[in-house]
């Protein structure tokens, strides 16, 4: 069993940048794979990015590639998401996700997380 806790969300204009971060507690932090996932109102909930059980291999969305940022500290057992050049289309919930055996290519699918953060907004306005 694992706990999120997703932080960092909040109002930003058109171009700028926010940094969220997922702080877990419960099981060994570095057993999972890390994903953040977004999610609008009336909408499904969107693969945004993942990182692997180290930290060394990256995968994304392809409308935040070059934008977004994924990144996690296994010592302090949290993932961060670093998001530059925000638009409005990046207003959504995002939330954290765990998963401790997701299949290889199948980091964007939401079926292979065990495990969800509360989420956190993020709203893109002028």
């Amino acid at each position: 069993q694992v706990q999120l806790v997703g932080s960092g969300g909040g109002l930003v204009q058109p171009g700028g940048s926010l940094r969220l971060s997922c702080a877990a507690s419960g099981r060994t932090f570095s057993d999972y794979v890390m994903g953040w996932f977004r999610q609008a109102p009336g909408k499904e909930r969107e693969f945004v990015a993942a990182v692997s059980w180290t930290g060394a291999s990256t995968y994304y969305a392809d409308s935040v590639k070059g934008r977004f940022t994924i990144s996690r500290d296994n010592a302090k057992n949290t993932v961060y998401l670093r998001m530059n050049s925000l638009n409005l289309e990046d207003t959504d919930v995002y939330y954290c996700a765990a998963a401790v055996l997701p299949r290889p290519g199948h980091y964007h699918n939401m079926s292979e997380y065990d495990y969800w953060g509360q989420g956190t907004q993020v709203t893109v306005s002028s």
